[in-house]
């Protein structure tokens, strides 16, 4: 039986980015061919009281420029939670520790995804992946990038 690629395990990732003027704000990155990328971008367009979180497709250039700087996520099959602290570091996070991220950003009843946490890394980690690898079979792909509404399009990056 072949077993799928494996990939270096990389959780969270920090750099100093002086180069480029960005924002605090978190950026998510999702797969833009992915039905269930896309549908989780919607969930959490839907319950983001902030109204701050801002996405990027992998495949756009925000999201390669993020890879560029990262090279080590270039075999990664996740969605990435990218922010900037105020002293310029980038932190970059991963698979469940990404999604963990989400839930702490739309607080209320989504902080109760946190008790993940107690789980070691590589037993989330583990159901992470084998969702993301059934993820087209789950939700079938899409030839076109997600569409958004006039009034949310700011918070997508090329």
């Amino acid at each position: 039986m072949a077993h799928p690629e494996r990939t270096p395990h990389v959780e969270r990732i920090e750099r100093s980015t002086q180069h480029e003027a960005r924002s605090t704000t978190p950026v998510l990155l999702y797969d833009g061919s992915c039905g269930m990328c896309s549908e989780s971008v919607q969930i959490v367009l839907k319950h983001d009281r902030r109204g701050t979180l801002r996405f990027a497709a992998l495949q756009g250039e925000f999201g390669m420029r993020i890879i560029a700087r990262h090279p080590e996520l270039r075999s990664v099959d996740s969605m990435i939670w990218v922010e900037q602290d105020e002293s310029g570091t980038e932190r970059v996070a991963i698979r469940s520790t990404a999604a963990l991220r989400i839930a702490a950003y739309l607080g209320g009843i989504w902080r109760v995804a946190l008790i993940g946490y107690v789980l070691p890394t590589p037993v989330r980690d583990g159901l992470y992946n084998f969702i993301a690898r059934h993820r087209h079979q789950i939700m079938g792909s899409r030839e076109n990038c997600l569409v958004v509404t006039p009034e949310i399009r700011s918070r997508f990056l090329p």
